[in-house]
């Protein structure tokens, strides 16, 4: 099966929009784990992002499945607590056809002290094809992909990257303006806003990443407690005052308090928080004037969004980075495993 090999559901073939754009084989995504958006090329998001879109056709269909990973598990290993993102893995390769089983960390030996790398040795042991794992401390995925033989996906580790929740939130966007009659294939001449707890968050650290990879200028905003020292250092622009960093945005990203990430009083209380960095319509018409707004989720609606923004058909492409999730966590299983099922240019 070469990697442009449809699988066939009730809409007919779906078939890889890459073939013909980048580079043959392996060449294309030479990487054998996801582990952060700072590792990848610019062309090497572009293909994730053209390889997603096969899955978000499939999605869309009648019959959303195929049998690509047949025969194949994958372990989700969640050492920290998670919903949609370990529910949008599952989808990701149950409909795929693979075998899929999740491990939360309060079922599991490391609770009764096990260490991470006896965990991961144990992981290898039993031949999975695919580890998605998400940990509360930054560089645990890395760590315990040095310890396996299969390919391992970045779903979150600690402060450090979220590498697939910046790539959906790219193809989120790039569906968004392509309803628009925008599309293309970077985001050239596109100022994003990234707003809230910049100091604790993996997503907008991948979001940074990826979002400059293609061609965006950046500008994050945040209290001074909540903003990481010499974040200028990456590229961005830094602002305290939120309504000075919407002023002619053409997108708008708004990020939760992780509290549970906290060790302290980061902010006075909810009540001033939103007062000063939360999303309203007012603050929203300060942007451009279709600018659209953004959430990884989960929302805390009256502290850093308010629900008509948030809601808002015409703006708000919130639910649509969901449904993206699902397509480019397809994508990257399907790429991730070309190699251990001997496709054709990969193996």
């Amino acid at each position: 099966m070469t990697s442009a090999e449809s699988s066939r559901g009730a809409t007919g073939p779906v078939v890889s929009q890459s073939a013909g754009r980048f580079p043959s084989g392996a060449d294309a995504f030479p990487h054998r784990d996801l582990l952060g958006i700072g590792l990848l090329a610019r062309h090497e998001i572009l293909y994730l992002l053209e390889e997603a879109e096969q899955w978000v056709a499939l999605n869309r269909g009648a019959a959303k499945h195929t049998d690509r990973l047949a025969g194949l598990t994958v372990i989700n290993a969640f050492f920290e607590n998670s919903t949609r993102t370990l529910l949008s893995f599952e989808i990701a390769g149950k409909r795929l056809g693979a075998d899929v089983v999740n491990m939360h960390a309060a079922q599991s030996s490391v609770k009764k002290g096990e260490t991470l790398i006896d965990t991961a040795i144990t992981l290898n042991a039993m031949r999975a094809d695919a580890i998605v794992i998400r940990h509360g401390s930054s560089g645990a995925v890395a760590l315990i992909a040095d310890q396996v033989d299969c390919p391992v996906l970045n779903a979150g580790d600690g402060s450090h990257e979220h590498p697939t929740q910046a790539l959906l939130d790219a193809l989120a966007l790039r569906h968004a303006l392509g309803d628009r009659g925008q599309a293309g294939d970077d985001f050239t001449g596109r100022t994003i806003t990234i707003c809230g707890d910049v100091l604790h968050s993996r997503v907008a650290r991948s979001n940074i990443l990826c979002m400059q990879a293609l061609g965006a200028t950046v500008r994050v905003c945040a209290p001074p407690s909540l903003m990481p020292v010499g974040i200028e250092g990456m590229g961005v622009e830094p602002f305290h005052d939120f309504d000075r960093a919407l002023a002619g945005t053409d997108v708008v990203m708004m990020l939760r308090l992780q509290t549970e990430r906290m060790n302290g009083q980061f902010v006075p209380s909810a009540r001033e928080y939103h007062h000063l960095y939360g999303l309203t319509a007012r603050r929203l018409a300060q942007a451009a004037p279709d600018a659209l707004v953004m959430h990884p989720g989960p929302m805390n609606r009256g502290v850093e969004i308010d629900s008509d923004v948030a809601d808002m058909i015409d703006r708000s492409i919130i639910t649509r980075q969901v449904e993206m999730g699902v397509a480019m966590r397809m994508a990257c299983l399907d790429v991730l495993t070309r190699r251990r099922r001997r496709v054709e240019g990969w193996a």
